[in-house]
């Protein structure tokens, strides 16, 4: 019997967001705006349990884990005309949020005669509590308002599995049940003070339920000359979203599907140092409870961010054919792929007649699709240096798509189709030094792309780190830094009826650590 407990503690202090945004109305009217987070967290964890080897086939393990995360965000956002010389607005916030996660799991693992034949059956619960809790004063030129809301939601998750893996003579068999049964019901309540610019009405509950049985087969076949896999996963999907009955622009709202999802392997040994595969698969992104959370987020108090309970899933299929080389100190791989996907899940930006509002709601902008080709470089030059590159071109592409935004009054949103070339490619550099240094380079860059309502611009970062070994390898000192020349900043440029908008997003990627790590 093995009995375990681990915990750990980490406080942090971060700049959360640090975005400038300038809009432009069609009216010729401009305003700047600067949205800074600064955020405390302090993070808890514990765990424990224990792994009981009941004899030799047959091994138990239960386990518990509490942990919270305790949040403290002070955020400021001033609003001024074009010219940057009058301020507008002062929009200044309070976020008081607390986290907590218990979570229950067993798992029991049974040994066949043969070597790595298994039976695996687990269950796990968790319970996760989001208590948040925001206090607002927006200043004006000739007044101050005061506004407030607090947010409670508890999850329960029940999660249930059965994993069999049988060996073969030329590969293994792979099966499985799972069954996850979820539920989130959350309550908002907006507190208006003096001059309130909160929607009071956009509050109340909201109940989300889901339930996802999925089955699953796998077969891995391998010889001297041939690897294939062929899996299917089928799953049943129920998700149910309930909206209190005084909410003025949603109403309870849900889906139900059962689909297929295959993956196929299949790779061919030319030699000992050549060989050709090909993959496809199918996925799935569903949306997440707080992507269609019908209340509007005020952190950005005139970008506004609302989910759409009628937000359905992202559906995905992959394809790629690849080629590997090896050799003694290396290899090289490349490979052309295709993907595309149904019901793209973005964000819409829009504003309504007579206000300069803008409301971000998430939307499922119909096709898009990615075609390129990859190829991946690593090296070893000598006992000292090695490298490795991966560079990416591709060819983005998103159909026209027509969307309407229902909050806070119908607004419909036409986009037509985009493309661009774009892509990326990232240098990781290693040296091992004498006297037990090491050290890493690691240099990447991003070309321009497109999204659905709009552009990302071009970014890079040069990270780097350093550690040297002590006391006969047991410890460790090392320094690292992240985005040497805090260059990776996130700009966009957004196109909607009647406005559009660049936003600038320095956030905190700058960051340098210095450490000591001791093994007993």
């Amino acid at each position: 019997m093995n009995l375990f407990l681990q915990a750990d503690n980490l406080y942090t202090h971060t700049l959360n967001k640090n975005e400038f945004v300038t809009r432009t109305y069609d009216d010729q009217t401009v305003i700047n705006s600067q949205l800074k987070r600064n955020r405390n967290t302090n993070f808890l964890t514990t765990k424990t349990g224990l792994d009981w080897n009941i004899d030799e086939k047959s091994m138990l393990t239960v386990s518990g884990m509490y942990g919270s995360e305790k949040i403290i965000d002070r955020g400021d956002q001033p609003f001024f005309d074009g010219n940057k010389l009058e301020r507008i607005r002062l929009w200044q916030f309070l976020e008081d949020e607390l986290k907590t996660t218990a979570m229950a799991t067993a798992a029991y693992q049974y040994k066949f005669k043969d070597a790595g034949h298994l039976l695996n059956a687990g269950f796990n619960y968790t319970f996760h509590r989001e208590d948040e809790k925001y206090f607002y004063d927006n200043y004006l030129p000739e007044s101050k308002g005061t506004d407030a809301f607090k947010l409670l939601s508890d999850e329960k998750v029940y999660d249930f599995n059965i994993d069999y893996i049988k060996p073969l003579k030329y590969g293994r068999i792979e099966t499985g049940v799972k069954l996850r049964s979820r539920s989130i019901p959350t309550n908002m309540n907006f507190i208006p003070g003096a001059n309130s610019v909160l929607d009071k009405n956009a509050g109340g509950w909201a109940n989300y339920k889901e339930l996802i049985p999925a089955l699953y087969g796998n077969y891995v076949f391998e010889n001297e000359k041939w690897e294939a896999e062929l899996g299917l996963r089928v799953e049943y999907v129920k998700i149910q979203y309930d909206v209190n009955l005084d909410h003025p622009t949603y109403k309870s709202d849900g889906y139900n599907y059962t689909q297929p999802f295959p993956n196929l392997r299949l790779a061919y040994k030319l030699n000992n140092s050549n060989k050709i595969s090909m993959f496809y698969n199918r996925r799935v992104d569903r949306p997440n409870e707080v992507d269609i959370r019908i209340f509007p987020k005020y952190d950005d108090a005139e970008i506004i961010k609302v989910g759409n309970p009628a937000l359905r899933p992202q559906f995905t299929n992959s394809i790629e054919l690849g080629y590997k080389n090896n050799w003694d100190n290396g290899y090289f791989y490349s490979a052309l792929y295709h993907r595309f996907a149904d019901g793209t899940i973005t964000r819409i930006s829009s504003i309504v007649p007579g206000s300069k509002l803008i409301y971000a709601i998430f939307q499922n902008a119909n096709q898009s699709y990615n075609t390129g080709v990859e190829a991946i470089l690593n090296q070893k030059v000598s006992d000292i240096y090695s490298f490795n590159v991966n560079g990416n071109i591709y060819r983005n592409q998103i159909d026209a798509f027509t969307v309407l935004n229902l909050y806070p009054i119908p607004n419909t949103f036409y986009a037509e189709k985009q493309t661009a070339i774009s892509g990326n490619v990232k240098l990781n550099n290693i040296l091992r030094i004498s006297n037990g240094f090491d050290a890493q380079l690691t240099a990447i860059y991003l070309a321009p792309d497109i999204i659905p309502q709009g552009k990302i611009q071009s970014r890079f970062s040069i990270d780097a780190g350093l550690k040297k070994s002590v006391q006969g390898g047991k410890g460790e000192i090392f320094f690292n830094a992240t985005d040497l020349l805090n260059t990776m900043v996130i700009k966009k440029q957004i196109e909607g009826n009647g406005f559009r908008y660049t936003s600038d997003d320095y956030y905190e990627t700058q960051v340098v650590r210095l450490g000591y790590n001791y093994k007993f």
